[in-house]
């Protein structure tokens, strides 16, 4: 992977404006994926976490967008939006689709998942990879950041196993919550098996 180097920075006013955040973009990732970086400054000052809290998050046009309730990707993104808003950090925004799969696939494994497989059973019945994603993509925006260490906004330990192989120091994990609905109950509770995602349900 070449080494990425900051394109530009623009503030952009989200949330309708409550919320002011810097997005970044970079030249030197050859994948065309057109990963984003997100700054928030912190209302909490400098001086409450020298260390960004970091959130690593893998676009779900499903969830983060639309706001389906088969995963819990849009609370997410938008815990991640109110936590580092506060503390003070970044999300950088992966284009990596549906754990890496991309979208179309993605609906035909939820087409299969309305049959009765698990999410990682359709995954396999299609012949691709229960998690596709590179997170060695983030350890390179980071650094590119000027960031070496970072709390991690996570309930995945291998986010946090590949930022660390990258480089990347990982002074704490931050655990998300359980964002639990009728619809995605099986889907979050395979990932606590199969992924040893760390998830407390009620």
């Amino acid at each position: 992977m070449s080494d990425l180097t900051i394109k530009r920075r623009v503030m952009i006013p989200v949330r309708a404006g409550d919320v002011m955040a810097e997005f970044i973009s970079f030249d030197g990732d050859d994948s065309g994926k057109e990963h984003i970086g997100i700054f928030f400054e912190g209302t909490q000052g400098k001086e409450a976490n020298s260390i960004p809290l970091v959130r690593l998050h893998s676009e779900c046009l499903t969830g983060d967008v639309f706001g389906s309730g088969r995963c819990d990707c849009g609370e997410q993104l938008d815990e991640a939006i109110d936590l580092i808003n506060e503390q003070g950090g970044y999300i950088l925004y992966l284009r990596q689709e549906g754990r890496g799969i991309g979208l179309y696939a993605k609906l035909e494994a939820y087409a299969l998942q309305d049959k009765g497989y698990d999410t990682y059973q359709a995954n396999e019945m299609l012949h691709l990879p229960d998690d596709g994603r590179d997170f060695g993509i983030a350890a390179e925006m980071l650094k590119a950041l000027g960031v070496d260490e970072v709390r991690l906004l996570t309930n995945n330990p291998d986010k946090a196993q590949q930022l660390i192989e990258h480089g990347i120091s990982v002074a704490e994990l931050v655990p998300t919550k359980v964002h639990v609905n009728q619809h995605n109950r099986l889907y979050l509770e395979t990932k606590a098996k199969r992924k040893l995602h760390t998830l407390k349900f009620d």
